[in-house]
């Protein structure tokens, strides 16, 4: 396969706010921890658009030669409602309206992240680490803080001292662009936050109330982790004191990204992160997706077409093409009519997929090679690897995918020889379609209750066409019609396809 990819990776830096030359601590070796879902309720979209962007990138930094270790987490405890350090545990309170056991909600809801990553064909990471598995880690760095002065101890609970964690020369707010003082005083008179010395301190260990479910021993109290903490302990036990690149949804950045930061820093005197990653968020219709506006549906609903804002289903597949037509720093609007659109594009892709399985390259001294053409595929060819190394630009890089597709299915109609491109270009045209659809874009052909009809009435085609019944061969062509399909029909192999 030709070199077509020359130009260097970018990345948008969440912490310097600009695109950058992306350049490993350690190549050909890249870290990268991405913050895995808190697992006390089903998987929702917003989760899904954000696995599935670093599931591209993962799979991008591989196709273009790096070894990736891919760290993704599992909150099983201390992510308290309201995302702060006041109320209950998010597991805890479920387990309590449910009636079950906390590790059965964890495993419940676990195993259903993994059956929705699945379902939309996202890659496993390389370690899975959960946040309970990890109590030792987290309680050695809670000490570690207190001795370098950096938290302290309040009638059993630990916090982070901001202040003094500034007073070192630190600048707490970097990544999300907050001024310290700003957030003092937005923050000054909130109410339940006494043990505090400041109310911009956030917990590193929590002191249990009796009826808190999930409690440990601890030097301090009998107790649970903050929700900032695990993600450091987790991200720098596997990865190092600094690593590559760490992502998640931007509803991240502030505050617990901002707290891994101001962690690990106080814990190494190191930044821990070089290159910070987040997506933006979903709509629906131009609203933002929320539960109490109605407007918030589950992977499952979708694919189902079971809620009420939904005119069908839409398969998975779909639905993973539809989210990599926006760049995955640009928000997302849901619509029927952006859905319905994106499963004429898969399928045209599929179709593709199918179709360039089947092509194969017959030399052809008679036939003049197209010089127009052949340049047309290499330009496409690399302006796909341009899109992707732009900061993973899959909506621009689609076009081009799309580009290939045209010569794809000019080849499977019979429109081109492929002769005329010549074995090399034809080889590569090939290569680059079924690796960018589907190892790097992480396409993969789905198959309805209507394709199974449509491969039997193709088999029925196939004998009527070995006896010459060319009165029912005509009648399957026209049911294919109906279906805005075509039945291709070579002396190599006879097979279907969606029309262009």
């Amino acid at each position: 396969m030709a070199e077509t990819n020359t130009q260097p990776l970018k990345i948008f830096n969440t912490l310097t706010r600009k695109k950058e030359l992306f350049e490993p601590i350690a190549a050909p070796y890249v870290g990268m921890y991405v913050c895995g879902p808190t697992v006390y309720n089903n998987a929702h979209l917003g989760n899904i658009r954000t696995f599935m962007s670093f599931d591209i990138l993962y799979r991008y930094l591989q196709h273009i030669g790096y070894k990736v270790r891919y760290v993704r987490n599992i909150t099983d405890v201390g992510h308290l409602v309201g995302d702060g350090d006041v109320g209950e545990d998010k597991i805890g309170r479920m387990a309590k309206l449910e009636k079950l056991e906390p590790m059965e909600i964890v495993q419940r809801y676990t195993n259903d992240f993994h059956e929705v990553t699945a379902l939309f064909n996202l890659l496993p990471p390389s370690i899975e680490p959960t946040a309970t598995g990890h109590l030792i880690e987290q309680i050695e760095a809670v000490t570690a803080l207190i001795e370098k002065g950096l938290a302290y101890e309040s009638n059993g609970s630990v916090y982070f001292d901001i202040t003094k964690y500034n007073e070192g020369g630190q600048d707490y707010g970097k990544l999300s662009g907050r001024i310290l003082e700003d957030l003092l005083n937005e923050t000054r008179e909130l109410d339940g936050q006494s043990e505090k010395r400041n109310p911009l301190d956030f917990a590193l260990w929590k002191k249990a109330s009796p009826e808190h479910i999930m409690q440990w021993d601890s030097p301090w109290s009998r107790g649970f982790p903050g929700w900032h903490l695990e993600c450091t302990c987790m991200s720098t036990k596997y990865l190092g004191k600094q690593f590559d690149i760490h992502g998640g949804g931007m509803d991240l950045k502030f505050p617990h990204h901002e707290c891994e930061i101001a962690q690990a820093k106080g814990l190494t005197g190191q930044d821990p992160v070089r290159y910070w990653m987040h997506t933006n968020m979903l709509t629906v219709n131009g609203q933002k997706m929320s539960k109490s506006l109605n407007n918030s549906f589950l992977p499952a609903e979708l694919v189902a077409g079971s809620h009420p804002l939904l005119d069908q289903p839409y398969s998975p597949m779909t639905v993973r093409f539809f989210m990599m037509q926006s760049q995955y720093r640009s928000t997302l609007d849901f619509s029927n009519d952006a859905l319905k659109a994106a499963t004429k594009g898969y399928k045209r892709l599929a179709n593709g997929m199918r179709t360039a399985r089947m092509l194969a390259y017959n030399a052809d001294e008679a036939i003049a090679l197209d010089e127009k053409k052949i340049a047309d595929i290499e330009k496409t060819i690399a302006g796909f690897y341009s899109a992707m190394n732009d900061d993973l630009n899959t909506s621009v890089a689609i076009g081009h995918l799309f580009n290939l597709l045209k010569y794809v299915n000019m080849l499977g109609l019979g429109q081109l020889n492929a002769a005329a491109l010549g074995e090399a270009t034809f080889q590569d045209l090939i290569a680059h379609f079924t690796i960018f659809s589907e190892n790097i874009l992480g396409l993969k052909e789905e198959k309805s209750e209507g394709d199974a009809v449509l491969e039997g009435m193709l088999n029925l085609y196939r004998e009527y066409k070995l006896v010459r019944n060319y009165e029912k061969v005509d009648e399957i062509r026209a049911y294919f019609k109906k279906q805005g399909l075509v039945i291709r029909d070579t002396k190599e192999k006879i097979d279907w396809a969606y029309e262009e």
